[in-house]
């Protein structure tokens, strides 16, 4: 009878004690006069496998619907999730509660226009930054034949080329990065890469010494003093430390020993391309 009593007692389901966890936010309105930033804590039940975004949905749900901050995808595609957790820039989405003490806090991302609470304006800044080192192919052509067919591609040039394709400009690299902090001018980890993307595709007719007017100047690559944050806070593991050194190297080349004069192709606006 013991023996058995203790096989029952081994197949019932063992109950998991879950804890609460105690989250504090920084509460703050720019658009509201009256509001003063400030932490404000909640108590919030964790359940299995939770994350960030679904402990702050959870919040917004049943304690306080003012609570602002970005989701899109939920699957760390979108990168509009991005906050600091503990002082640490990371997705939301894709950061576990298990992971975290009982106790945390949390907070919008620094260098970028504040909206409320969590939300930043990352898309504002991405778009000025995009215009500015123009991340877009530069082709010869007049005009845009969106009808023909494209020239095959080396299979291992299009993967190195889909892998720094990945960035999703969350503005994680940006937010810890020391230098954008102190020199807002900096294009960032994240331009740095957009041009070694654009360097590496054939169909961009650009070459070194176009890609100097842009990053060969103390705001574009040789800015950078190498802390690398941008590197071990990229919620996609890009490789951005080593298309730092690459594109240093390179630009350092051209500046030196002017190994290449700018083109001077035609460029084409995104707004000139014709759908129909």
């Amino acid at each position: 009878m013991a023996a058995a009593e203790d096989k029952k007692e081994q197949a019932a389901p063992q109950t998991k004690n879950h804890r609460m966890l105690q989250v504090s936010i920084l509460r703050y309105n720019p658009a509201d006069p009256e509001s003063v930033p400030h932490l404000q804590t909640y108590s919030v039940s964790e359940t299995d496998s939770m994350t960030l975004y679904i402990l702050l949905n959870e919040l917004r749900d049943t304690q306080d619907p003012s609570l602002q901050f970005d989701f899109v995808c939920r699957a760390g595609i979108c990168g509009s999730c991005a906050m600091l957790v503990n002082g640490k820039p990371t997705l939301a989405c894709r950061c576990l509660t298990r992971d975290l003490p009982e106790h945390f806090t949390l907070a919008p991302l620094p260098g970028f226009e504040l909206i409320g609470d969590l939300s930043v304006n990352t898309g504002k800044w991405m778009r000025g930054m995009s215009e500015r080192i123009q991340s877009w192919c530069h082709l010869n052509d007049e005009e845009v034949n969106l009808s023909k067919i494209e020239t095959p591609m080396d299979p291992h040039l299009a993967e190195d080329i889909y892998l720094l394709d990945r960035c999703v400009e969350c503005g994680c690299c940006v937010a810890s990065c020391g230098n954008f902090r102190m020199r807002p001018d900096f294009v960032g980890a994240v331009a740095i890469n957009k041009i070694s993307r654009f360097r590496l595709d054939p169909r961009d007719h650009r070459n070194d010494a176009d890609y100097y007017e842009i990053l060969g100047t103390e705001s574009g690559v040789f800015g950078c003093m190498s802390l690398l944050a941008c590197h071990d806070f990229c919620p996609k593991d890009l490789p951005l430390k080593t298309q730092i050194a690459f594109m240093r190297r390179k630009m350092a080349e051209q500046g030196i020993m002017g190994k290449e004069e700018p083109t001077l192709k035609r460029v084409i606006p995104l707004r000139e391309l014709k759908l129909d």
